[in-house]
C-alpha cells in the first residue's frame, strides 16, 4: 500500500492549500491512501492573530473547531471515495510553552493522530507516549522522532519498547520530507533506519507498525514518488504499514 499519513492544509497556520488540492495531488501521484493531519493548535485556535496574541476574555472553543474540521474532512473522504482512501487525522504539538493541548480537548473520534515533541524536555507528555495515546483515544503515531535515541535516553530496551507500542497500537512515522518549507532537510533518524539492518530487525521482530509521511505544507513541493519509494522499501523489509 502506498500511503502518506502526514499532510497539512490551510487549517494549519503553516499550510496554504485546500484539502481537495492535497488529496488530488496524492491521487495524481498514484497513492492509495492520504491522511490529512493538520496541527491541533491551528484547527483549535482557528485564527492566527488570536493564537499569536490571545485576547483577554476570549476563549477558544476546541470542541466546535475540531468538529468543524473533522466534518469537513468527512465530506472530502466521501467526495473522493473510490479514487483514494482519505483518513481524517490531526497532529498534536505537545511543547508546553507554545502549543499546549487543552486537557479536555477530545480527538478520540479521529481516524488517527500524530504526536510530536515526545523527546522534548518541556513536552506535556512527560515522555510517556503510552499514557498520552490512551488520553488521545484514537490510533496514535509518533511523528518525526528518533525513537532509538529516545528509547536509549530512557535506559530502556528498544525491542521491549517497540513491542509495547505494537501491543497498544502505537505506530512510528518515517518522515521522508524533502521540500522548501523545511529547507531541503532530511531527518537523520529516517536515513539511518533505512541503512541499519539491526534497527530494521528490531522493528520487524517487535511487530510495531510504521507509517510514511511527507509532512507536506505546499502541494507545489509534493513528491509522491518519494512516498511510493519508501512505502515499497518498508514492505520489502517485511514490516507492516499502519492501516494496511
Amino acid at each position: 500500500m502506498l500511503q502518506d499519513l502526514h499532510s497539512h492544509t490551510y487549517y494549519s497556520f503553516c499550510g496554504i492549500d485546500t484539502p481537495e488540492s492535497v488529496v488530488e495531488a496524492a491521487i495524481q501521484g498514484g497513492l492509495h491512501m492520504i491522511g490529512i493531519s493538520d496541527h491541533a493548535h491551528g484547527v483549535g485556535e482557528a485564527r492566527y492573530q488570536h493564537f499569536k496574541a490571545p485576547l483577554q476574555g476570549v476563549e477558544v472553543d476546541y470542541e466546535r473547531t475540531t468538529r468543524r474540521y473533522f466534518d469537513h474532512l468527512s465530506l472530502i473522504k466521501e467526495k473522493y471515495a473510490g479514487q483514494i482512501e482519505v483518513l481524517r487525522g490531526i497532529e498534536v504539538a505537545t511543547v508546553k510553552k507554545h502549543y499546549a493541548f487543552p486537557e479536555k480537548a477530545d480527538i478520540s473520534f479521529f481516524d488517527y493522530c500524530l504526536v510530536e515533541h515526545l523527546d522534548f524536555e518541556e513536552t506535556i507528555t512527560e515522555g510517556d507516549i503510552f499514557a498520552f495515546a490512551k488520553r488521545c483515544g484514537c490510533p496514535t503515531g509518533i511523528a518525526h522522532t528518533d525513537m532509538f535515541a529516545f528509547i536509549a535516553s530512557r535506559g530502556e530496551d528498544p525491542l521491549d519498547y517497540f513491542t509495547r507500542m505494537a501491543q497498544q497500537g502505537i505506530f512510528w512515522e518515517m518522515n521522508v520530507n524533502l521540500d522548501n518549507v523545511h529547507r531541503g532537510y532530511e531527518h537523520p533518524y529516517m536515513l539511518e533506519f533505512f541503512e541499519s539492518r539491526e534497527q530494521q530487525e528490531i522493528v520487524r521482530k517487535s511487530g510495531v507498525r510504521l507509517s510514511v509521511g511527507f509532512d507536506g505544507h505546499r502541494v507545489s513541493d509534493y513528491k509522491p514518488n518519494r512516498i511510493a519509494d519508501y512505502c515499497t522499501r518498508i514492505g520489502e523489509m517485511g514490516i507492516k504499514l499502519m492501516f494496511e
